[in-house]
């Protein structure tokens, strides 16, 4: 039978239940220390729950599936590639659009955050990682689904975020994009995956920022116009600071259990918080680009409203303790960053 998962409370994080937290912590530090993680990346590991749970755990549902793509991340892949077609619209003749090249942008970029979603739950499960999080329980840590299906799935989103990025170089005719593909996809398997995961050191804001920030909106632009404006470059940093908000209290809220784990976030590295610090940083500051792109485009004020979503988020996230409290501010975080990419790109487009 699967052991029961143990749930860890995150440092100044309240539960709400009196003596939760100590009677927890002592039980995942003692289990913690039964456990024996090996080497990152490595399927025999037998002891592990993704292992030896999957026979006798519910089968995974649809629900659990459609929770595991993590649906609320789904906005870091949408924002910049509103931003990049409408600083596209901005560089083309009048009446020229690529909608085509767009929707292709649209379906590599959705494609591999799903896939990273996958991965992640996958590289994570059979580490051990996922032994000590709180919250629902994964796919593969939770026994749910078996560790090569789920690798499979993760797979088949990078595939096909793969194939819709092929068909956009033969549309395009830019084939060293070929090669900024296989990067992309690459940095995507080796945020958790591989023997040295980079999202374990706490370079996983550097990934966001670079992928879901420059690299998803500026090439968003450049398939459809073959050039980069600096309505694509500076709208690309703002989102790519917003992406890196939403990493920001995802990690804040799970540091102990993360730490327990080894997994050595940027937000385990500097503590509660400076966490919560640069979360109100990373969340904030795309404003002022907003307002700088407000003087030249008139609807560009609209985006400013989205600090109705961003303060109260920034305000929860320094003084709430709660786990819940926590995930709330990265639900309004999610929705922030599709507010501002669909909003500023529409000032460009319009």
């Amino acid at each position: 039978m699967r052991p029961r998962q143990e749930r860890m409370n995150p440092a100044g994080v309240s539960t709400g239940s009196t003596g939760a937290t100590g009677a927890t912590g002592a039980t995942a530090e003692s289990s913690g220390k039964a456990r024996t993680h090996g080497k990152s990346g490595n399927p025999a590991k037998r002891n592990n729950p993704a292992y030896r749970g999957h026979n006798s755990a519910k089968p995974a549902s649809a629900a659990d599936w459609i929770s595991g793509a993590r649906l609320r991340t789904l906005p870091l892949a949408i924002a910049p590639v509103a931003l990049g077609t409408g600083a596209a619209i901005v560089a083309s003749d009048p009446g020229v659009y690529h909608p085509v090249r767009a929707l292709l942008a649209l379906i590599v970029a959705l494609c591999l955050q799903i896939g990273v979603n996958y991965a992640n739950d996958y590289s994570d499960g059979i580490r051990g990682t996922d032994d000590f999080r709180i919250g629902p329980a994964r796919l593969t840590g939770g026994g749910a689904a078996k560790p090569q299906t789920v690798l499979t799935v993760a797979l088949t989103f990078f595939a096909l975020a793969g194939v819709a990025g092929l068909i956009l170089v033969i549309l395009t005719q830019y084939w060293w994009l070929l090669l900024i593909g296989v990067v992309a996809i690459g940095a995507a398997w080796l945020y958790t995956g591989g023997k040295k995961p980079y999202g374990y050191f706490g370079l996983g804001e550097l990934f966001v920022f670079v992928f879901f920030g420059l690299v998803a909106t500026m090439g968003t632009t450049y398939v459809q116009v073959g050039r980069i404006n600096v309505e694509s470059w500076l709208s690309g940093v703002g989102i790519g600071l917003i992406a890196c908000a939403v990493l920001m209290v995802n990690n804040l809220r799970d540091i102990v259990p993360d730490k327990a784990a080894g997994k050595r976030t940027l937000a385990v590295r500097i503590g509660p918080t400076w966490s919560r610090v640069a979360f109100c940083v990373f969340l904030l500051v795309p404003f002022v680009i907003a307002g700088f792109f407000a003087v030249f485009y008139p609807l560009g004020f609209l985006t400013l409203f989205v600090l109705l979503i961003a303060l109260p988020a920034c305000i929860i996230a320094v003084t709430g303790r709660t786990a819940a409290e926590l995930i709330l501010v990265l639900k309004l975080s999610s929705i922030a960053a599709l507010a501002y990419g669909v909003l500023l790109g529409l000032a460009f487009a319009l």
